[in-house]
């Protein structure tokens, strides 16, 4: 409560120096600012110039007051660039100019003129000889001294978090910087970026809960999108290109941990004439090509964890690994029955798993993913829990289709994509029995999709990866919500 107060009356006092600040005809909410510099390029042009030396070099520049010392004879002002130091003297800016610093306080936006010097002390600095109040700030920024380190508070109030925390911005650019390479790789390669509905009929393409959500004009339910896949291989079907990618955006109404947020960013693409082979290619080449474009190395640290990045990455299949790290061969294991008996010898619960493949998927989970810190391909996952995937062409239980993992999670999904409709019903038709049951995260029927895989769908790979949780890894971010700008919180 008393810091609350403390607040308040910081933001009266503020308030009361705009009143002020209008009786002297000064705008504290201006339209532009004529800036031709940034901080960091001064610093940049200028590391040379010694202690003591005045230029007569004169620029513009515009940020946010960080500091104030000397009742305003230096400031700091940053800029999304970095930091430098004003130099401001009634000598240069005449006394009244001078006397109306007092007016800012740290938060607000200014614009300055001035010539390049550095002080004696080493600090290279802008002798201002005139400041332009540009937005005025009304409420006090945290004590630069401990930062801005309360979650609750970073994570709802961004903005906040961004302007104390280098680092944080440092993300965010990272984040966008990986994505620009992302697009690039792929272009290169010769995809084509296409978009696809966000609002759907159905919810398909991913096993998730999905958001609901009405149109009024039709006067119909629709479902925020889970995943793209399915309007992705209609334009696969229709022949666009043969190369096919979307940047998306999905909703999936599930908890939120530090992996999971209900909003997330995904990237799927999609390859006419290759398989599930050529997927895991590309994956490694594309991820560790933009590693190095964006970090200058292929080896990161994540959590004090060395994950080397370089190419090839290291193959196992499900019941292979299973078998590895729990010394029990499934291979034989052929039905529910049995599996069930082998994971209670192992003293894993699968009471809510129904099938084979749940099973194993529930096994491997437990047993086999905390391993996984290396990058590795999980390759031929069992058909029950795979409603989109190919037959496996020698085993008939399981699919062609992989999962990679690094830090022990799931980074990508990927298939020999399923272009039998006759076999797509089926298997939709077992999903919508398990959505009968009580299964909410099961798939519907899509009549629509099964009609354009009956004109003909070209054999293809496809694949989705987590675009935050790659950001996570680049950036050594412990948490999804150190990378999406705006996380879902609980309304205060």
């Amino acid at each position: 409560m008393e810091e609350k107060e403390n607040l308040d009356h910081i933001r009266q006092a503020r308030i009361q120096k705009l009143t002020d600040i209008a009786d002297k005809g000064i705008n504290p909410f201006k339209y532009s600012f004529g800036k031709n510099i940034k901080a960091q390029a001064l610093q940049e042009k200028y590391a040379d110039l010694e202690a003591g030396v005045e230029t007569d070099d004169w620029y513009a520049v515009a940020g946010r007051i960080t500091a104030i010392r000397n009742t305003g004879m230096f400031m700091d002002l940053q800029d999304d660039s970095g930091k430098i130091q004003l130099f401001c003297h009634k000598e240069n800016m005449g006394v009244d100019k001078f006397k109306e610093l007092k007016l800012l306080d740290i938060g607000d936006i200014i614009g300055c003129t001035g010539a390049v010097r550095r002080t004696p002390r080493g600090e290279l600095s802008l002798k201002v000889n005139e400041v332009t109040l540009l937005t005025k700030s009304l409420r006090a920024l945290p004590e630069k001294f401990h930062g801005l380190t309360d979650l609750e508070t970073r994570y709802r109030q961004r903005y906040i978090d961004l302007i104390m925390n280098e680092n944080v911005r440092k993300t965010f650019r990272i984040r966008s910087q990986i994505i620009t390479k992302i697009r690039e790789y792929l272009t290169n390669q010769g995809f084509l970026e296409v978009e696809t509905p966000m609002l759907h009929t159905k919810a398909s393409g991913a096993n998730a809960k999905p958001f609901v959500t009405h149109h009024n004009a039709l006067d119909m339910d629709m479902v925020l999108r889970i995943a793209p896949e399915l309007h992705l291989k209609r334009l696969l079907v229709g022949g666009v290109s043969e190369k096919i990618f979307e940047l998306n955006r999905n909703f999936r109404n599930e908890g939120i941990d530090t992996r999971h947020n209900p909003e997330f960013t995904m990237i799927e693409m999609y390859q006419a004439y290759v398989d599930y082979n050529e997927m895991m290619a590309l994956v490694e080449n594309m991820v560790s090509s933009v590693a190095m474009d964006v970090l200058g190395t292929m080896k990161i640290t994540y959590c004090g964890k060395e994950i080397d990045l370089t190419p090839p990455w290291d193959r196992k299949t499900m019941i292979g690994a299973i078998s590895e790290y729990t010394g029990m061969d499934f291979s034989s294991v052929v039905n529910y029955e049995e599996a069930v008996e082998k994971a209670n010898e192992l003293g894993i619960d699968v009471e809510d798993c129904n099938n084979w493949g749940k099973v194993l998927e529930k096994i491997f989970e437990e047993r086999v993913e905390p391993h996984l810190i290396q990058p590795t391909h999980i390759i031929d996952y069992p058909r029950d829990i795979s409603p989109l995937a190919k037959v496996h062409r020698d085993n008939p239980k399981l699919t062609e289709r992989f999962e990679t993992r690094i830090n022990g999670w799931e980074l990508c999904n990927a298939f020999s994509e399923l272009t039998d409709p006759l076999d797509q019903r089926s298997r939709f038709e077992a999903q919508a029995l398990a959505k009968a049951n009580g299964d909410e995260e099961a798939m519907e029927i899509d009549e629509d999709f099964i009609t354009a895989l009956e004109y003909g769908m070209p054999p293809a790979g496809g694949m989705g990866i987590g675009i935050d949780r790659l950001v996570m890894l680049l950036t050594d971010s412990p948490t999804i919500r150190d990378v999406i700008a705006f996380p879902t919180m609980r309304n205060k």
